[in-house]
């Protein structure tokens, strides 16, 4: 195999960390990824990731949301049927745009993640 001087530095400091000759670091990555015991990864997957983990977070805020208006349009003090006021109409927009905007998101990193494992 050849390498630039820049690939070999890297491999050079991988192979340092496990106090291992650079070829013999090499061959035995390459080994691991041909028996599918190392499976290379793009290098922004930990962002990837990262937005996958906020994006469920996220999806919870909405929920709480939703579960405080249904509180508040279920409050003894109403009594019969609901009148939707500007007030509510206003934040079950907001809510759901709020819900919206996360599975965007959520759709966003999901497709991306698909897109990478696609060439595996």
């Amino acid at each position: 195999m050849a390498y630039n001087d820049d690939e070999r530095a890297i491999i050079g400091a991988a192979a340092a960390r496990e106090n291992m000759a650079p070829a013999a670091w090499a061959a035995r990555a390459a080994l691991a990824v041909a028996v599918g015991q190392l499976v290379p990864v793009p290098t922004d997957t930990r962002e990837v990731m990262q937005e996958l983990i906020e994006s469920r977070k996220q999806t919870a805020r909405p929920h709480n949301n939703f579960n405080q208006l249904q509180r508040m349009l279920n409050t003894e003090a109403l009594v019969g049927p609901v009148e939707l006021t500007e007030a509510v109409a206003d934040r079950l927009m907001m809510v759901m745009a709020q819900q919206l905007a996360v599975l965007q998101r959520l759709d966003a990193a999901t497709l991306q993640v698909m897109r990478e494992r696609r060439g595996r």
